[in-house]
């Protein structure tokens, strides 16, 4: 399951992404993210804390560039493109907050014909938004018939 969102997140999109990933850990989902800061430090977190594993596709070629709670670091090279792994990688993706970075992840997983869940993240067509972090990891579990 993928967790995206700004890598400059504030104090409320880090929170939500915390408890997305903690309930993802918790119900045994690996979370897929950028690997960075923000949002995907905070998913990462969350799932780390619920005993969950963590998968970061990074921009650069660095492992060291992962955020400390990363178990498995998949350098890429690839800047922003990899934002097309993070959405392929993932058997659905939860959108938290969000600019131009993870519009594009949406518009990828949706075109891919995955369920996207967001919560405070772009409101497109196709893109089923959640009043809370529990709400849409359930939401996107449920999309997939678990």
């Amino acid at each position: 399951m993928a967790v995206v969102g700004p890598g400059d997140a504030g104090a409320g999109a880090r929170d939500a992404a915390e408890r997305v990933g903690r309930e993802l850990g918790r119900r045994g989902a690996v979370v897929v993210c950028g690997g960075l800061g923000g949002v995907m430090e905070a998913a990462c977190r969350g799932a780390k804390e619920a005993g969950g594993t963590t998968l970061g596709v990074l921009p650069g070629l660095e492992r060291g560039e992962a955020n400390r709670y990363v178990d498995v670091a998949l350098t890429t090279g690839l800047g922003e493109a990899r934002n097309a792994l993070v959405a392929r990688a993932a058997d659905a993706l939860v959108a938290v907050a969000g600019g131009y970075g993870t519009l594009s992840e949406i518009a990828l997983a949706l075109k891919a014909g995955k369920p996207v869940i967001g919560l405070g993240s772009w409101a497109v067509e196709g893109v089923r938004p959640a009043e809370s972090p529990e709400e849409g990891v359930a939401a996107a579990l449920a999309a997939l018939g678990r």
